[in-house]
């Protein structure tokens, strides 16, 4: 296991290597802003969604005006977010923000919404990237879901590896879609706008089928019209995961973050905008769950089976797919701050061998493996849940500047207030928008889910609150005094046994006991035999349970002691044997295990495990065997070596002290322990 671990993630890194694993500016645009600007292969499309099914073709004169208030939206946020990166340079995007500036519930709130958007994008990158490969190659539709699985394996082994080698995997076909994407805009742009390439024919059966029969211009509604720009509005996914690992960019951190936060925005504005301006004078006809609208346009613009329509296409695929990278690095980071200040369980704050929250890419991997699965793999079907989460954070975070600017006070304060609150009234009129316009259509399933994830959060700050006051030492606080009580749980009498008895002696004890549990007179006769045979002086308890069931019957015998001494600990101590091969442990019970488990809940209860190994043949040279039944805590099969002829082992002689309730006590106490 360790070979194949090393062989899928790599040699492990000292924490000390944390600095060189940092990131450049054109890295770092690969690994955070693969997300932002791969939405520009969706996100016109999903605007095109809404209007042509109520409009036809003549609805896209509605496309420029709504790309125009995205780009102007999408301006406003970089800005606002250039000075989150400056004012909080360690990390941490809105749930930081707002947590220094509005309170804990506001930062619970941006937090939970930051996780869901993280998710979010995962499935609906993924899926979106397996769209532009089926419809390359539409034999493979029906196998949308599976291709999803896989590639979100494919990201989770990658990430794995650590943030630096996986940007510089991702880097490659990022830079390689902005080339191949801005070629298709510069020459299809030329083209529209100098006559040598007009509008796309319509394809009259798909409209019929979106329109049912042809719908009116005047099924454009105002409703209608909302819903189409919070779909296009997903354009702006992804701007807040630079602000939220700044600690990830080589030094200065924040300049370097903020240089390519501008870039990105850029880059995601012109394609963004372009891809609008290209649809419109090229009127193509989208179905949903059909070609994409990139490709129609790559078609036309390239010809759909030229070397430039497939490098688009899979330019696109592997850009969209990459882009979840941006989740897998600012999910983990996200999961591991909440961890640190006790709102998620502690192991999403451990890195792993690659100096990577491993655990969070795991439980990242895991979330949108179920979303795929449950919306089919579909993007549009997706969409109506993105951008709840995304504009949530947003809005709080923009909020939180205004507030943190009006307590700080630095240079040009009011100037970066105005912009900040400009930027908190946008997002949040965005929000309202989104939730209005798709709240029947699945905006309600965020809505519902992020509250939901903000009492989970509270109920595990609160756990480890609660632990934390119970494991506080008060002023003057001493343990009271308790005497020890061990009870060693056997099987039959072999040198594990024995080993453990002897372990058990060194403890020093006010009580010692072997406790056994037999389910019929020959087991208890044969154990009793092999307890005098061997002289062990040790007190041996006999339970008996008719259904062979050894949990209860032991907890009922500690419970016993229990109510018998005051102020005591019980050690129970269990033999346990070692076997040199893993498979050779499947071909024996694991009852001391599952014993282990029960008794790990149990107060004023230690468990001790005293393993014997075993690395030669089943049997020692004095022919003390392990029969079928050997886990050292069940109930003991007749047969032993120290068998008479008739196979039944002596018991003890009529004058050896036992008393009614079965306790065998064995040669007088101080008599020496003898080995066989």
């Amino acid at each position: 296991m360790s070979t194949l671990k090393r062989l899928l993630v790599g040699k492990p890194l000292a924490s000390s290597e944390e600095g060189h694993q940092r990131l450049g500016k054109l890295v770092a645009l690969a690994v955070f802003a693969s997300d932002a600007i791969s939405s520009t292969a969706y996100a016109t499309e999903e605007i095109l969604h809404v209007l042509v099914p109520l409009g036809g073709l003549e609805a896209l004169e509605f496309l420029i005006p709504i790309a125009l208030i995205v780009v102007v939206l999408l301006a406003i946020v970089i800005t606002s977010y250039r000075q989150t990166i400056f004012a909080y340079p360690n990390g941490g995007g809105s749930y930081v923000v707002s947590r220094d500036n509005l309170g804990v519930t506001s930062s619970l709130v941006a937090g939970a919404s930051l996780l869901v958007d993280y998710t979010l994008t995962v499935a609906v990158s993924v899926s979106a990237g397996v769209a532009a490969i089926t419809s390359a190659f539409p034999e493979l539709r029906e196998n949308r879901v599976a291709l999803c699985l896989g590639f979100i394996l494919l990201l989770v082994a990658i990430n794995l590896r650590g943030v630096k080698e996986s940007g510089r995997l991702f880097a490659v076909p990022t830079y390689v879609y902005v080339v191949t994407l801005g070629a298709l805009l510069l020459i299809g742009l030329v083209r529209t706008f100098s006559g040598s390439l007009p509008p796309l024919p319509p394809d009259q059966h798909a409209l019929d089928e979106l329109t049912q029969g042809g719908a009116l211009l005047t099924g454009i509604t105002a409703m209608a019209l909302m819903r189409a720009f919070s779909s296009g509005a997903v354009a702006l996914s992804g701007i807040e995961a630079i602000s939220n690992g700044v600690p990830s960019f080589r030094d200065p951190t924040a300049k370097n973050a903020a240089t390519t936060l501008v870039y990105m925005g850029l880059i995601l504005a012109g394609f963004f905008f372009g891809i609008s301006v290209l649809a419109h004078r090229l009127q193509p006809t989208v179905q949903e769950g059909g070609e994409t609208l990139l490709s129609i346009l790559a078609g036309a613009v390239f010809g759909s089976g030229s070397v430039a329509y497939f490098t688009l296409q899979a330019a696109t695929a592997a850009i969209l797919i990459l882009a979840a990278n941006t989740a897998f690095n600012a999910f983990p980071s996200m999961s591991s701050i909440l961890a640190k200040d006790g709102y998620l369980p502690r192991q999403l704050h451990n890195r792993g061998d690659r100096l990577v929250y491993s655990n969070g890419v795991l439980v990242l991997a895991g979330a949108a493996a179920v979303l795929v699965i449950a919306f089919g793999g579909i993007t549009t079907a997706l969409i109506p849940l993105y951008a709840v989460g995304v504009f949530t954070g947003f809005t709080l975070s923009q909020w939180g500047m205004v507030r943190h600017h009006l307590r700080i006070r630095e240079p040009g304060w009011r100037r970066n207030s105005v912009v900040n609150a400009v930027g908190a009234v946008a997002t949040f009129a965005v929000l309202a928008v989104v939730v209005v316009s798709k709240f029947t259509i699945g905006a309600w399933i965020p809505a519902i889910v992020i509250p939901l994830i903000v009492v989970l959060l509270r109920g595990i700050h609160r756990h480890y609150q609660q632990v934390a006051e119970v494991l506080a030492v008060p002023e003057g606080y001493r343990p009271l005094p308790h005497t020890h009580t061990v009870v060693v749980l056997v099987g039959n009498v072999h040198q594990g046994v024995l080993a453990a008895l002897t372990y058990a002696k060194s403890l020093s004890p006010d009580r010692l006991i072997a406790l056994s549990v037999v389910s019929s007179p020959e087991e208890s006769e044969a154990l009793r035999g092999q307890w005098y045979r061997y002289h062990l002086d040790v007190e041996l308890e006999l339970r008996y349970s008719p259904y062979r069931e050894l949990t209860q019957p032991v907890l009922k015998y500690l419970d016993e002691l229990d109510a018998a001494y005051e102020n005591d600990i019980i050690t129970v101590v269990v033999p346990e044997f070692v076997l040199s091969r893993w498979w050779e442990q499947l071909l024996h019970n694991q009852s001391a295990l599952l014993l282990k488990g029960r008794l790990l809940f149990r107060r004023n209860t230690v468990v001790t495990s005293v393993p014997f190994h075993i690395s030669g043949p089943l049997a020692d040279d004095h022919g003390v065997g392990f029969n079928e039944r050997d886990e050292p805590a069940t109930s003991v099969a007749g047969s032993s070596s120290s068998a008479e002829a008739d196979g039944r082992a002596p018991g003890p002689a009529a004058d050896e002290p036992a008393d009614a309730d079965g306790k065998v006590l064995g040669p007088a106490a101080g008599e020496p322990l003898r080995q066989p």
